[in-house]
């Protein structure tokens, strides 16, 4: 039987170096603009996600699950994330992307993260153009997430579902996609062992720790981007 996870603080958890000495370089400018992020995503160069799968805890039968990068059109780009309630079964409390499990009625991926994205925040569907896929990050609850990059037309008006979401805010792709700002943890849990990254962001005085699945996921994005 899978060790459910035991709760800790992860602001708590020391940060490591990196463990293949690698010197990353921040993405590229032109990378992050809307042109760019076309060209790339319809000529994808050849490229290998840095993070697959979170070790598992619990015995959650696996799903699967779409989220959506929204990517708002502002003079600089930047990625909407929630902060999710305290009141929900998995990732209760966690900053996310909106996104969530696909239904039955749901074509694809895309169909269901564009869905969960209304449902979560009342994004419309049609202010979001698809860019692409990026490939299956399956994180310890089991869930095997596709992630799908969209570019948002400013103007929206959100209306967060208040049963799943505290709180809907932006950050800078710029900040997201330079390597100096994420961080690497290590943790021996009773002889487990757990990786992750975080990429704290302070929102005025207040900090967003963006870390866990969110942050891999974002992490394979930086991948893509640089390759």
């Amino acid at each position: 039987m899978t060790q459910p996870l035991p709760l800790f603080d992860p602001r708590l958890v020391p940060v490591v170096p990196d463990a293949s000495g690698e010197v990353l370089a921040p993405a590229r400018a032109q990378r992050l603009t809307p042109s760019g992020l076309r060209e790339l995503f319809a000529n994808p160069p050849t490229w290998k996600p840095e993070l697959h799968r979170e070790r598992k805890f619990g015995d959650r039968v696996p799903a699967h699950a779409a989220v959506l990068l929204p990517l708002v059109m502002r003079d600089e780009l930047t990625l909407i994330l929630t902060q999710r309630t305290t009141r929900l079964s998995t990732h209760s409390g966690q900053i996310a992307l909106p996104g969530g499990k696909l239904d039955p009625e749901d074509a694809d991926a895309t169909a269901a993260a564009l869905r969960e994205a209304h449902e979560e925040i009342g994004l419309m569907p049609e202010r979001v153009e698809v860019l692409g896929t990026l490939p299956e990050y399956v994180t310890g609850t089991a869930f095997i997430v596709t992630p799908v990059v969209g570019l948002v037309q400013p103007g929206f008006v959100l209306a967060p579902n208040p049963h799943e979401v505290d709180d809907v805010f932006e950050v800078p792709l710029t900040y997201l996609m330079d390597p100096a700002h994420h961080r690497r943890h290590v943790l021996d849990m009773e002889g487990v062992v757990r990786e992750w990254y975080s990429m704290p962001y302070l929102d005025g005085h207040h900090e967003r720790y963006i870390w866990g699945a969110t942050a891999g996921m974002l992490r394979n994005f930086y991948r893509l981007l640089i390759a």
